[in-house]
């Protein structure tokens, strides 16, 4: 089992598909990508593979034929040599929770996380699925109105590569928002090092640029933390942010040297590295982050806090070891950050001219522009949840005969949209290996974050308040898995866990 989810992410790694477009192919893409991507007199070369020429695709390209080709070759990618392996994957899986004495590898695998076993987990995402359906209709019928008005034929309806395309030109339209013209607020070092200053802040922290002793890519750069009261070493950060070939191609956080307590009493201080995939700088500019990246920025970066801020004996239970449906839960309240005024006021300047900040009514239609869509996010997300809960909830007999490709059509057509014809995402689902029946802590750990958000809404200081900041790192981050975590989020809070912030937050509650 092991050999074979290891060739699985291997070869999602090594999967490759340059694609040549002209430049009328990619009409609405930004000129300061183009230039990036020419390859010739009127050919531009993208890689379905590169997670950013797809997504910017996906996003603004306005001929419908674009979108739909990078969208079903990126869904192709590695299915030749994953899809035999995925069956012998969930084969073996099946066999080994059977003997073990398990209904189903998704109820082995969740007994030790938070929802206990996998009829938990899948009752979760399809309360959630039933819970957002209003709203996800209302949603699809702003996006189908869009696209027949753009196309001009009255039968027109949202299609599985066009999601992104009129979600994008809906935030255009209605809220004035384009995400691509914000770009110029957020050049890679500044953002970087403005997220730095509002970490220190609310932690109690130093983060110090050091010289690697040793680095796997000259791109890598190394931080060291220090805490800033006693000015102890806490631990040690690289960043490998920008695409290359052969490189993991998403955005995660790496635990190097986990933190423990070593027999002369001395503290074991943990090296992480964050593994992004940001978009490239120029030959005269700055990488340009988008929102969306700066919000992965920022989540990131949690995971990484989580890392070095331990204080546990035992590795076992340092840092991110925690339930799989609850580590992403620290990280996903951080994103708040970059949704406040406040916040974004302290780094997002126009690089061309400093004196230039982002208007506070764009936030403000951001947010709007956010909770307007956010049905459609979470209907894909819930589609991917229950896409892995249900391939690892097979008998051993079922696991046998099952056709994967169709199964997972079958459930993101029932949740989210009609897959693309001849396209098998699974075999490109790299959350099937490392996240086995886990999928769904997402969704779990968003309706967690959303609760403790409230404890820095509600601060004086807000988000930029030290008390409330400080009890995440000491109830939080510093016990790791040492206790339970529902004792741990207790204790942050202040009070037993609630759902209601998370349901207003999707718009199934009012505020």
């Amino acid at each position: 089992l092991s050999a074979a989810t290891t060739e699985f992410s291997t070869n999602i790694t090594n999967a490759k598909k340059d694609l040549k477009f002209t430049q009328a192919q990619l009409e609405g893409l930004p000129e300061s990508f183009l230039e990036q991507v020419k390859t010739g007199d009127d050919e531009y070369t993208l890689q379905a593979n590169v997670t950013f020429h797809y997504l910017n695709v996906m996003r603004s390209a306005k001929p419908e034929a674009t979108r739909k080709r990078i969208s079903g070759e990126r869904k192709r990618l590695a299915r030749e040599k994953n899809i035999p392996l995925l069956k012998t994957v969930l084969q073996l899986r099946a066999n080994i929770a059977a003997k073990l004495g398990y209904k189903t590898w998704a109820d082995y695998k969740c007994e030790v996380k938070m929802a206990s076993d996998g009829t938990t987990a899948r009752e979760f995402l399809m309360n959630l699925k039933r819970g957002l359906e209003p709203k996800w209709q209302s949603e699809l019928g702003q996006f189908n109105t869009l696209k027949r008005r753009e196309t001009g034929d009255p039968d027109a309806t949202l299609k599985m590569w066009d999601a992104f395309y009129y979600m994008n030109l809906l935030k255009k339209e209605k809220y004035s928002v384009d995400t691509e013209q914000l770009r110029v607020f957020f050049p890679y070092e500044q953002t970087l090092h403005g997220m730095f200053r509002v970490y220190e802040r609310i932690f109690g922290l130093k983060i110090v640029a050091s010289t690697a002793p040793y680095k796997w890519n000259d791109q890598v750069t190394l931080h060291l933390v220090y805490d800033a009261v006693t000015g102890n070493p806490l631990g040690a950060l690289y960043l490998d942010m920008f695409p290359r070939d052969g490189k993991f191609n998403h955005f995660a956080m790496f635990p190097l040297i986990s933190g423990k307590r070593l027999p002369d009493g001395a503290y074991q201080r943990p090296t992480v590295a964050l593994i992004c995939n940001f978009p490239t700088p120029g030959n005269d500019k700055p990488s340009l982050l988008s929102h969306d990246n700066v919000e992965t920025l920022f989540h990131e970066f949690g995971h990484a806090l989580h890392g070095i801020l331990t204080q546990t004996k035992y590795t076992r239970f340092a840092g991110t070891s925690v339930p799989r449906d609850f580590v992403e839960a620290p990280s996903q309240m951080l994103e708040n950050w970059i949704w406040d005024k406040t916040v974004l006021a302290t780094f997002a300047a126009d690089y061309r001219d400093s004196s230039k900040k982002i208007p506070e009514a764009v936030i403000a239609k951001l947010k709007e522009a956010k909770k307007a869509t956010i049905a459609r996010h979470y209907r894909g997300q819930l589609s991917y949840g229950l896409v892995d809960l249900t391939l690892h909830s097979l008998t051993v007999d079922e696991a046998r005969i099952v056709d994967p490709i169709a199964l997972s059509n079958q459930i993101t057509e029932a949740v989210y949209l009609k897959p693309q014809e001849n396209t098998s995402f699974v075999g490109y689902f790299g959350h099937l290996m490392g996240y086995d029946a886990g999928y769904y802590g997402y969704a779990w750990a968003d309706s967690i974050s959303a609760d403790m958000a409230t404890v820095s809404e509600n601060a004086p200081d807000r988000y930029f308040d030290s008390t409330a900041g400080q009890r995440l790192r000491r109830e939080i981050y510093e016990v790791g898995d040492s206790r339970d975590v529902s004792e741990s989020i207790e204790k942050f809070l202040g009070r037993p866990r609630s759902l209601t912030p998370f349901l207003q937050d999707l718009g199934i509650l009012d505020e």
